[in-house]
């Protein structure tokens, strides 16, 4: 049994509703606006950095200036920069803006082991802002393949 609570509905009776507005084909944007609209979106998207993120943190912008320029170094033998290619394992930088990028090599025995730290050294030192620079060549865990972005893999036609 339904209890009353003492509330009351009025009924009203109409002899008919409008019918809605239809869609008009003329009145639908184009493709090419749409495009534009998505693509303004995705852009507004792509360039929002999350609230919070210091200028050293990856997505910060000093840490991101920095693996840019790691991103420039091309192992000599190989057509890839060193970044994608898997030969830098850490980038670390200090609210100081000093910079310390953990790094291996293809090999032990690889051509450029005696130049290719200074020069990483000297292009993370040379990004603005950065204080220092400071190279640190570790062989374990050794380098390998698996190590590569996919687009290093790409680019190697390893995919």
């Amino acid at each position: 049994m339904s209890e009353n609570t003492g509330k009351t509905f009025a009924i009203e009776e109409v002899d008919g509703v409008a019918p809605p507005p239809r869609a008009r084909v003329d009145e639908a944007e184009s493709p090419a606006e749409k495009l534009e609209r998505k693509r303004d979106y995705l852009e507004g998207f792509l360039k929002e950095q999350p609230a919070g993120i210091s200028a050293g943190e990856p997505g910060g912008d000093l840490y991101e200036a920095v693996v840019a320029a790691l991103r420039e170094i091309y192992d000599p033998e190989i057509p890839v920069n060193i970044y994608d290619l898997g030969l830098i394992y850490n980038v670390e930088v200090t609210s100081e803006a000093d910079v310390a990028v953990t790094m291996t090599l293809t090999t032990p025995h690889c051509p450029v082991a005696e130049s290719m730290p200074s020069e990483v050294e000297l292009r993370v030192g040379s990004v603005p802002g950065v204080r220092g620079a400071e190279v640190n060549l570790v062989w374990d865990p050794p380098w390998d393949p698996a190590k590569m972005s996919d687009e290093a893999r790409l680019e190697l036609g390893m995919l």
